[in-house]
């Protein structure tokens, strides 16, 4: 996503009720929130400060000493879910939201902010527009083409001459983490298309494809959304009833929360506040796999430009897969391994990000430069898209306030929800971020006439296993057929390379 460099200026997404377009608002009638006593023209400098300051795990590092941060150094900033998660919800929300609109550029049509992918969980990010409009993506057997790291037989994201790779979105080549999840979804069709065939199925594609959307979309719910808030929440948000008649109906129990008149929207406290949760859990490196890179740490961005270090491989993005750079899933998800530190834990979810993120953009190295500091972007932008704060929503939404913030701290809504989360321990978003959070979700699926919620509302996994679409090694030992699932169907490394 791209960012201008001028300052925050008015925002133009449409404050009504009744505004049909692809974004919306939650609280379009709360008063946007900017820094008090900071002039429009000092905003940014007066975030990139704050953040440098206050928003960075230790502030001060260079780029070799950031990169030299160990993982006993980051264990204070630890929690529970699996590093994996990290990446996946990177990817889920590259499924449901793209927003290319330059920060801080001046809109005046009320309908220009456009999200330019479908607010569904429909894989769209995977799929394309299908193989019809988009063939250069298939073999013409409904089945994606997939790379090859050369000499190696390892499977890789396929890429043209210039490396960059051919995909639904190119944003899900990021990092190496997320490009493989990528690659996990397409060999994964690819399983379940050749498992439809030997079923007999008359339309393979559509078959592997309506298997693995509504897989994604159990895991999406019942796997992520549920490790990331609070369990009440999520049971509230949906709730799956059965009738005195026997017929089973989903039903959205937070539409004060977030509702829509025909079709779901993006609601802009979600995208540029709330789902921005993830950027607190990236690590500044991770051990990648046993076979190619032993226990070696891969930092993320490795930012040394020159001596010793300058040449060492990282996780960045837009370039082929590596064997270093090849991810073992069993130390990314609890899938089995039976080692202490293994799988990898992502950060707290807290106001503090890694050093690693100090280091995006053009100017690498740079940390005065707003587009360096990730944090700074994102206050900046809850101002530039009028945002109304922390505390305004949690009134609005009847959350308690749970939060107290010293007089130097913002009240940005993305910050509050960082806070709220801090102050219980960074295990998952607190109530205000797992309201937003669970609310949106649960009206995207149920929003969507082709979720399985929907389409097939007394679905489970479990009635894929006769037609032999799933199995039963699909699944082992994770009882709630979560994402792991979708990694063994893939048939990408598990517990080595």
């Amino acid at each position: 996503m791209t960012h201008a460099k001028g300052p925050a200026r008015p925002a133009f997404a449409p404050r009504s009720k009744l505004y049909k377009g692809r974004f919306g608002r939650i609280c379009p009638g709360l008063t946007p929130w900017v820094p008090p006593g900071v002039p429009l023209g000092e905003i940014e400098a007066h975030f990139v400060a704050f953040a440098n300051a206050h928003m960075t795990e230790r502030p001060g590092l260079s780029p070799d000493e950031a990169n030299a941060i160990t993982d006993e150094l980051e264990a204070e900033f630890s929690s529970d879910i699996p590093a994996g998660y990290t990446y996946f919800g990177q990817f889920v929300d590259h499924d449901i939201t793209f927003d290319p609109s330059p920060l801080g550029v001046t809109i005046t049509d009320p309908e220009g902010l456009e999200n330019f992918r479908t607010p569904r969980l429909d894989l769209d990010c995977v799929y394309g527009t299908g193989p019809g409009d988009q063939p250069f993506m298939y073999d013409g057997a409904g089945k994606f083409l997939i790379g090859e790291i050369p000499g190696t037989g390892l499977a890789d994201l396929p890429r043209n001459p210039n490396g960059i790779a051919i995909i639904g979105d190119k944003r899900n080549d990021e990092n190496a983490i997320v490009s493989q999840i990528q690659l996990a979804f397409l060999t994964a069709h690819n399983t379940l298309v050749d498992r439809a065939v030997a079923a007999g199925d008359v339309n393979p594609f559509m078959e592997a494809r309506r298997v693995l959307t509504y897989l994604y979309q159990h895991c999406v719910w019942n796997d992520f959304i549920r490790r990331i808030c609070i369990d009440a929440v999520v049971d509230t948000a949906l709730q799956k009833d059965k009738g005195k008649d026997g017929r089973v109906q989903w039903q959205l129990g937070l539409k004060d929360v977030y509702s829509w008149e025909y079709n779901p929207y993006m609601p802009l406290e979600f995208s540029v506040a709330a789902y921005r949760f993830g950027h607190s859990m990236v690590r500044n490196g991770y051990q990648t796999n046993f076979t190619h890179n032993q226990l070696k740490r891969v930092p993320l961005f490795n930012n040394i430009t020159s001596g010793p270090g300058a040449d060492e491989p990282d996780l960045r993005g837009f370039r082929p897969r590596t064997e270093v750079t090849t991810v073992q899933w069993d130390w990314f998800f609890d899938m089995g391994n039976q080692a202490d530190f293994f799988p990898q834990k992502a950060r707290k979810i807290d106001t503090k990000l890694a050093n690693a993120l100090l280091f995006l953009g053009e100017n690498d190295g740079d940390p005065a430069h707003v587009d360096n500091k990730l944090a700074a972007r994102n206050l900046i932008r809850g101002v530039a898209l009028e945002l109304p704060s922390g505390p305004d929503v949690a009134a609005k939404l009847n959350v308690p306030n749970a939060v107290t913030l010293t007089a130097e701290e913002p009240a940005a809504l993305w910050y509050y929800i960082l806070k709220e989360a801090e102050g219980q321990g960074g295990a998952r978003l607190g109530r205000l971020g797992s309201t937003i959070v669970a609310a949106v979700f649960a009206g995207l699926l149920k929003g969507d006439p082709r979720a399985f919620v929907n389409a097939d509302p007394s679905w489970t996994p479990e009635d894929e296993l006769a037609s032999g679409m799933l199995t039963a090694e699909d699944r082992q030992d994770n009882a709630d057929w979560g994402l792991p699932a979708i990694l063994r169907i893939s048939g990408q490394p598990v517990s080595g390379v």
